[in-house]
């Protein structure tokens, strides 16, 4: 039994509870609340902390231990060395406060089960397998022949070209024989790929119907308008905005090719605009960065997650919404597969982390690995 008292306990959805106590057994929550009518501390480890919060969501990253935000890169690495790349993001987002991750393409279909064997330390990974893409589409890497991009997808498994409905039901099985727990389609071009742009459709309305047919999330959202929202806040559409990644590649816009700065220049603004949009409208959100970098040294790279807080703040959520953001709300991006997860209360499960400082005064304390004095994920200590 682990008994954290704390002098604040945010508890994901809910009011902070000054004075609070947690109280774990066998990996869940059995009691979360004011200390004055909490459980007795008998045969506990008793812990005493600022503050208690649940562990943090990351609902759109990437393992692909990348050493460049150029993607053009990744075939020319083996992918037996970004592998032993990612096992360190795993250690980084752990670091960070990040129990639990959407991985939306990449090698989370193999991470995740080293994880969940207990062969590494590392965040609850619930991974897409193969980024979707048509051909010429946001996941082709337009720089090479076709041919060798047919091959690195069939040999790397991150990204997978589907043209036609027969083609496109077909790689969303292959994701599903490889364990994916969710399916990441690109459906409009992208910042860092060469030729297409973010404003093209690529799917047809026959390959993807998209929230007509139910899909969960929206990522990125950069040209969301009014009606668009209001469609998204009407059924229930989860908006995973991923500011962080517009923000580093603006802060280091010589990191990427010329093509991809040009891009992500013109289309700043108008993402931040239509965040603040969906926030005034009541769209759901959901914190997510699109980092997928290996090496604190490096931008967009892993252990720098819980930056997303700050840039929600900055664009019109409260601190309290930003980090239901990336704890109660962040579940809910798996649709009825959702854990129990991202709160702290009696029955869900124990990832929850302490920290040094309050994020509700200051909400960049997230932005920053070493106030997080500890993690805990099944309700076993990984950090501090």
């Amino acid at each position: 039994m682990i008994r954290i008292e704390a002098d604040l306990l945010i508890p994901g959805d809910g009011e902070p509870v000054t004075g609070g106590v947690l109280v774990t057994e066998g990996g869940q929550i059995s009691y979360a609340g004011p200390a004055a009518v909490a459980p007795g501390a008998a045969g506990a480890e008793v812990i005493t902390a600022p503050v208690v919060m649940p562990g943090l969501w990351d609902c759109h990253g990437h393992f692909i231990g990348a050493r460049s935000m150029d993607l053009a890169r990744l075939p020319q690495e083996p992918t037996a060395l970004r592998a032993a790349r990612s096992a360190r993001d795993l250690t980084n987002a752990l670091d960070a406060g990040i129990t639990s991750v959407r991985e939306v393409g990449g090698l989370g279909v193999y991470l995740a089960r080293a994880v969940s064997e207990g062969i590494l330390d590392g965040p609850a990974i619930y991974p897409a397998g193969a980024i979707l893409s048509t051909t010429g589409g946001h996941g082709d890497l337009h720089c090479y022949p076709l041919s060798w991009v047919e091959d690195f997808a069939r040999q790397d498994g991150t990204l997978r070209l589907a043209d036609g409905e027969p083609e496109c039901m077909r790689a969303v099985r292959e994701q599903l024989r490889r364990g994916a727990r969710l399916i990441k389609v690109c459906a409009s071009g992208g910042v860092l790929s060469e030729l297409d742009s973010p404003v093209h459709q690529q799917f047809t309305l026959a390959e993807l119907p998209a929230i007509e047919a139910g899909v969960a999330t929206i990522e990125h959202g950069t040209y969301l308008d009014a009606e668009a929202c209001d469609a998204m806040a009407e059924t229930g559409t989860i908006l995973v905005p991923t500011r962080t990644i517009v923000e580093n590649i603006l802060a280091h816009l010589d990191d990427v090719p010329p093509y991809a700065a040009q891009k992500l220049t013109a289309i700043a603004q108008t993402h931040a605009e239509a965040v603040r949009l969906a926030v005034e409208r009541g769209v759901t959100i959901a914190a997510g960065t699109d980092i997928g970098s290996t090496g604190m040294d490096l931008p967009n790279s892993w252990g720098h997650n819980g930056s997303e807080l700050a840039h929600l703040v900055r664009l019109g959520m409260t601190p309290l919404q930003a980090i239901a953001a990336a704890t109660s709300v962040a579940p809910r991006t798996l649709g009825p597969q959702a854990p129990r997860s991202g709160r702290l209360a009696a029955g869900f499960d124990a990832d929850f982390l302490t920290l040094d400082a309050d994020p509700l005064a200051d909400i960049g304390v997230l932005a920053a690995p070493g106030h997080v004095t500890g993690v805990w994920t099944a309700g076993r200590r990984v950090k501090g």
